[in-house]
């Protein structure tokens, strides 16, 4: 099987490792929700050795996640896992982070409220959560290319798109988690952090 390559994901993470090595740095167990290519996992559990890391993907994309770990994992990191945030229990056991980057917007609105709630589910102190991608703040894009991939996002899916920050806010203070932390990153993106109040 050929590897599958994302170009963003090659990309963006050393600038997300640099805010992952702060954010973590309390943390053993983390879980990646929406893994993707694996790229990001294969990374990070390189640089950070004391983490043991979980990732995961929807089971129609677990195949090509699973070869990426198969061929380029280290010990740190786990056989990826079935996971859709609509379905509970989420299969981890208690993490001391959650982790996922570019997924809330290609959700539904109904399984970003869903991924809130498995996310606080599965935590345990110190219990953080950090998300990574475009966001609105203040009603807001950031970017005029965020507003334009918005645009092309609600075209595709009118229940996709580009969050507003303070809607995302509310769902995590409705699980017990406090924002504590904005991370500006390269091609108008962002790491947003909550940790368990």
């Amino acid at each position: 099987m050929m590897l599958t390559v994302s170009e963003a994901c090659e990309r963006n993470k050393e600038p997300i490792l640099a805010v992952l090595r702060t954010e973590l740095a309390a943390c053993t167990r983390v879980l990646e929700v929406g893994s993707g290519t694996g790229q990001h996992a294969v990374h990070f559990t390189a640089a950070m050795p004391q983490l043991l890391w979980q990732p995961s993907e929807l089971p129609e994309n677990l195949p090509s996640l699973a070869e990426r770990i198969r061929v380029e994992g280290g010990a740190n990191l786990l056989p990826a896992v079935a996971l859709d945030v609509r379905t509970g229990p989420w299969p981890a056991a208690p993490v001391h982070a959650v982790f996922s980057a570019n997924t809330l917007h290609i959700m539904g609105w109904d399984a970003v409220c869903e991924f809130f709630r498995g996310a606080a589910a599965v935590l345990a102190p110190p219990g953080v959560l950090c998300v990574y991608g475009p966001f609105r703040f203040d009603g807001r894009h950031t970017s005029d290319s965020n507003a334009a991939f918005d645009h092309y996002l609600r075209q595709r899916d009118p229940q996709s798109g580009v969050r507003d920050f303070e809607a995302l806010d509310r769902l995590a203070q409705e699980r017990g988690l406090r924002f504590t932390a904005t991370h500006t990153m390269p091609v108008n993106n962002r790491t947003l952090v909550w940790r368990l109040a």
